[in-house]
């Protein structure tokens, strides 16, 4: 294979990695886990409650036949990581543009017009990573000797933040540690 033949491939393997890395930055990483506390429910709950609150998310469900509440709240995409990706895009298209112009020379310089193409990466992750999500707590037990566990339902990032903020106050604990999982 010649060497813009290869050079090409590889160029070509650079917008493959493009895309995964845009259909990763957007993926849906909703986790459940069971948590446990030795406190009593209701003040659980409540904490819970106050806190998902200050953080901007709305009360929407209460279901006190299934001991569960559901908060909904928008989640906004990162100004910075759109413009690195359209960067990226951007640097990546224009490669691509003088690859096909070694390939091509009669097309001349317009090749290079796959560089307008760069924010358009940017624009698809903005598009897809803000979206709506709910924050799901369900009351699975609650006993005065033992305390209280929940279920609760969320994107893996709001769980980190919860472990991490109300778990030593709560005296919160599972048996599946976010904190430490891989992605």
């Amino acid at each position: 294979m010649n060497p813009t033949g290869s050079t090409l491939v590889l160029t070509l393997l650079l917008a493959v990695g493009l895309v995964f890395f845009l259909r990763a930055a957007s993926k849906d990483r909703t986790t459940t886990v069971e948590v446990r506390s030795s406190r009593p429910p209701l003040e659980v709950l409540e904490s819970l409650s106050s806190w998902l609150q200050q953080r901007g998310w709305t009360a929407e469900e209460t279901n006190p036949e299934h001991r569960s509440l559901r908060f909904r709240g928008q989640v906004r995409s990162s100004a910075l990581l759109a413009g690195l990706l359209s960067l990226l895009g951007g640097v990546g298209a224009g490669c691509l543009g003088l690859v096909v112009r070694q390939i091509e020379p009669a097309l001349g310089w317009w090749p290079l017009i796959l560089v307008a193409l760069g924010p358009l990466a940017g624009v698809l992750y903005r598009r897809r990573a803000a979206r709506a999500e709910t924050v799901e707590l369900r009351l699975i037990s609650h006993d005065q000797a033992t305390g209280s566990a929940l279920r609760l339902r969320a994107h893996r990032d709001e769980l980190i933040a919860l472990e991490l903020e109300l778990g030593p106050k709560l005296g919160l604990f599972s048996d599946a540690n976010l904190l430490s999982s891989p992605i």
